[in-house]
């Protein structure tokens, strides 16, 4: 068998990138599982495969096996709430690009895909675009947001393609990694990689002036070289994240300071609401956490648990 990696899915076909460089378009044999969660996508782009080339004239080839993969970032289907949707794997770090305004910042969102990839312990950078847009009172609003990410380990850069903000900085974060990059539509991710590599042109979308939300271009996930070094895996615009197939004690531990602060919760399973002597209240009357980190938290295990629980587990 040969030897690849998967740098494009189109839901039935993959582009498989041997190391000549060259690429085969193949399908798919037998069934891939991961953990016994059902998938919409079995292979990512990312995945390291065993395949074999079956037509030479037409170069078309069959995924036959998927070796062990470093990590992944998974989400719930948009489509089928039971299954999960395979964005990418084997990435150094995941880079999520957002906005101030146009469209206007949801922390709730950013929490959300902090939480696919902290269980893998994938770095995450949160570039904030179109800094040209920002009034004063923007910019105040910007730094209090750095504060709460930086101060908990993420790394957070202000960009903007028009006046060249953050456009090195953007530039030596993605140098010689393979990185994920995502984003809700409109934010000018497409735009951004385009400045600092013209030669991908990928298709830019932009605002619609009636709802005043991004329209989306990327339909599928697509990994390309980078001149710099490294490589980018450009994924369709996230509107929303649900996470049915996780658990309370899931969703408590990849909240990175709640669980550093759990070791001193009186209860072991304590799930910071309502329980005595709960560390992370405690942090959180005394200023120590984000009120909107904690606001979210609750609000993801709401949604999870408004689930009934047969129902979430039915296709597990």
């Amino acid at each position: 068998m040969l030897d690849g990696i998967v740098t494009k899915s189109t839901g039935s076909w993959y582009d498989v990138k041997s190391p000549d460089g060259s690429s085969t378009k193949c399908r798919i044999k037998g069934k891939f599982r991961i953990h016994g969660l059902k998938v919409t996508n079995p292979v990512a782009v990312g995945d390291h495969v065993k395949w074999t080339l079956d037509d030479v004239e037409d170069n078309v080839g069959t995924i036959r096996e998927i070796t062990p993969r470093i990590n992944y970032v998974v989400r719930q289907s948009p489509r089928k709430k039971h299954f999960l949707h395979l964005l990418a794997s084997n990435i150094d770090q995941a880079v999520l690009i957002v906005t101030m305004v146009e469209p206007d910042i949801k922390l709730g969102f950013i929490d959300r895909f902090l939480l696919m990839t902290e269980p893998y312990n994938i770095p995450v950078t949160i570039i904030v675009n179109k800094s040209d847009l920002l009034e004063e009172d923007d910019l105040v609003y910007y730094n209090y947001i750095k504060a709460i990410y930086t101060n908990i380990g993420y790394r957070v850069i202000l960009t903007s393609n028009e006046d060249g903000t953050g456009i090195e900085e953007f530039k030596a974060a993605l140098k010689d990694k393979t990185s994920l990059i995502a984003g809700q539509s409109g934010v000018g991710k497409s735009t951004l990689v385009n400045t600092i590599e013209p030669d991908l042109d990928l298709q830019t979308n932009y605002i619609s002036e009636y709802s005043g939300k991004g329209m989306h271009t990327t339909t599928f996930a697509e990994m390309y070289a980078l001149s710099i070094g490294g490589n980018i895996i450009d994924t369709p615009g996230i509107k929303n994240l649900s996470f049915t197939h996780l658990e309370e004690m899931d969703i408590s531990h990849n909240f990175k300071e709640f669980f550093e602060l759990s070791a001193d919760c009186k209860y072991g399973d304590c799930t910071h609401r309502n329980e005595p002597n709960c560390a992370v209240k405690t942090a959180l009357k005394e200023g120590a956490i984000a009120e909107s980190r904690y606001e979210n938290y609750l609000q993801i295990l709401q949604d999870t648990e408004d689930q009934n629980y047969w129902e979430r587990h039915s296709d597990i």
